[in-house]
């Protein structure tokens, strides 16, 4: 079989590599695609890469819509002169809605799964219709299955595929007084580590005023992120710090760690790793994120669970007082977060969530459902 994966930043890419690995448990797959380092690591070839094409907020967005409509062209002809079995989305609404109304308005008519549809835990109607009406929608979060059906739109659900392939570390005691290893996560975008990671690191002086031993680690999610930290901290005096790629591995050695909001929240709560979450936008693009956005939490096992199982410090909160209160917090009751990271996880799905997914993409391409009668009746972009 020959499928075409389509991403557009780190986590989609995370979750296109894993689906792409449970599809080939079943089937030989050839895959092309849109993304990076990531998807190509799995064994994609990529037709399109996207580093850069993530923004952090709306405003950001705006800018990057003329080059992506662009993109968006070019790929949909290529899909459809190559005529790939199936093609699967990954989130990234900005660029993926369109993408898959192109397809079908170029003549596109094998499946497409959309597999981690976008505005999860918005309820945007008009959103959810566009989706169902050009794509066979696949969500991760239970939460969005019960929003389309409301509406009685069609869509899969299994669990998130991250259950699959996470397992939580063995209890540890706390940090040996004075010292600890803390991970710092300010995010892949450009905008989430120029406006994280210097609170990040002044949390981190802060914290090694109480325990002078902590020493810390810092994800660097590519070449250009690593750059750029580096260049933050050229302009700083010295702190106990190294930078590393391997979100996970880093995660599973930390004592405690604060990490821009995403999946790398998620990753932490399997993993069992204590953890707080901050996220700061621009003012521009915290207004207009208010507006379009009311709930109560922004992280995934705060939004199953409907609790506060990990702090949250969003905009003006996200002080580097605040983080480094929390991470000491974290570090002398460790155990404090491990009842609800286990409830998260029980919330999220069953432990085979990813074949299963994989499962349901492979019976929808069989079916071959393809929604073409109601694909040009969605709306123009």
């Amino acid at each position: 079989m020959r499928a075409f994966f389509s991403t557009g930043e780190a986590s989609g890419e995370l979750l296109a590599a894993d689906l792409l690995g449970a599809l080939r448990r079943r089937v030989a797959v050839k895959a092309e695609g849109i993304g990076d380092d990531r998807l190509a690591a799995a064994g994609v070839h990529i037709v399109q890469r996207t580093r850069g094409w993530a923004t952090l907020g709306i405003v950001e967005a705006l800018r990057n819509i003329p080059r992506l409509g662009l993109a968006s062209i070019r790929l949909a002809l290529h899909v459809r002169t190559t005529a790939p079995d199936f093609v699967v989305l990954i989130d990234f609404g900005a660029f993926n809605v369109r993408f898959a109304w192109l397809l079908r308005r170029f003549g596109f008519r094998n499946p497409i799964v959309y597999y981690a549809p976008p505005a999860a835990w918005l309820d945007n109607p008009v959103r959810a219709r566009q989706v169902a009406a050009l794509c066979d929608p696949l969500t991760i979060f239970r939460h969005q299955a019960e929003f389309y059906r409301s509406l009685h739109l069609p869509i899969g659900y299994v669990g998130h595929p991250l259950v699959s392939t996470i397992e939580a570390r063995p209890p540890r005691p706390p940090a040996a007084a004075g010292g600890g290893t803390i991970a710092l996560l300010p995010g892949s975008r450009a905008g989430e580590i120029e406006r994280h990671t210097p609170r990040l690191l002044d949390a981190l002086a802060r914290v090694r005023e109480v325990r002078p031993g902590v020493q810390a680690v810092i994800v660097a999610a590519n070449d250009d992120a690593q750059r750029h930290i580096e260049h933050l901290l050229a302009f700083r005096s010295p702190l106990p710090v190294t930078l590393a790629r391997d979100t996970r591995a880093v995660l599973r050695d930390a004592d405690a760690a604060a990490i821009a909001s995403g999946t790398a929240v998620l990753e932490a709560a399997l993993i069992e790793t204590p953890a707080v979450a901050l996220y700061v936008l621009g003012e521009a693009q915290a207004k207009i994120a208010r507006r379009i956005y009311r709930g109560r939490f922004i992280t995934i096992p705060n939004l199953v669970l409907d609790e506060p199982v990990v702090p949250e410090l969003v905009q003006e909160a996200a002080t580097p007082a605040a983080l480094a209160d929390a991470l000491l917090a974290l570090l002398d009751a460790p155990q404090a977060q491990r009842d609800g990271y286990a409830r998260a996880r029980a919330a999220l799905g069953p432990h085979d969530a990813l074949q299963r997914n994989a499962d349901w993409v492979l019976a929808t391409v069989a079916e071959h459902r393809v929604p073409a009668a109601r694909a040009l009746a969605a709306g123009t972009f």
